[in-house]
């Protein structure tokens, strides 16, 4: 998934997202290959979900796999402090 790290943010920025961070299996290692794709990410304000929906079919397309985007905002603020300490 790293390697393709610079294609991800991309294809993100065309869609008005930024700081990309991976979190999940797929980060900590424990990814199998059922395993979706959670990435982290900030959006500017007029980002809706049309949007992400878009950027997560164009980035499932791309890796060959289910991708979650999941906008930090939206996280509570004990989960974003969990998240945010093992994103990449």
């Amino acid at each position: 998934m790293m390697e393709e790290r610079a294609a991800v943010v991309r294809v993100a920025a065309r869609y008005g997202v930024a700081n990309v961070r991976l979190f999940g299996s797929v980060a900590r290692g424990e990814d199998s290959v059922d395993s979706d794709v959670d990435l982290l990410v900030d959006l500017d304000p007029q980002v809706g979900l049309f949007t992400l929906a878009a950027l997560e079919a164009e980035l499932g397309e791309m890796l060959g796999r289910t991708v979650d985007v999941v906008p930090a905002r939206s996280l509570r603020p004990e989960v974003a402090a969990t998240v945010d300490s093992i994103a990449l």
